[in-house]
């Protein structure tokens, strides 16, 4: 049983990391099929779609969906 004391390390529970995870691992899936199928162009989309996944996490976490760095506060962020 955890006491109410013990640490809690939030890495990756924020809306831009799950974002960007499931992006990828869509990604992965398509490229996946790409090389099982042989074909490149659907390669190329997924990997285009990996970019995109790496993109969206970035500027969501610098939109304030990421988590917050130490020392900064809900208020620094600039969400109300």
């Amino acid at each position: 049983m955890a006491d109410s004391t013990s640490h809690h390390d939030p890495h990756g529970q924020s809306v831009a990391s799950w974002t960007s995870v499931i992006v990828l691992m869509v990604a992965a899936a398509v490229m996946s099929m790409a090389v099982v199928w042989g074909n490149t162009g659907i390669f190329i989309a997924g990997a285009v779609l990996a970019l995109v996944g790496v993109i969206a996490g970035k500027v969501l976490a610098m939109a304030g969906f990421g988590l917050q760095k130490p020392g900064r506060g809900q208020a620094d962020s600039g969400i109300g």
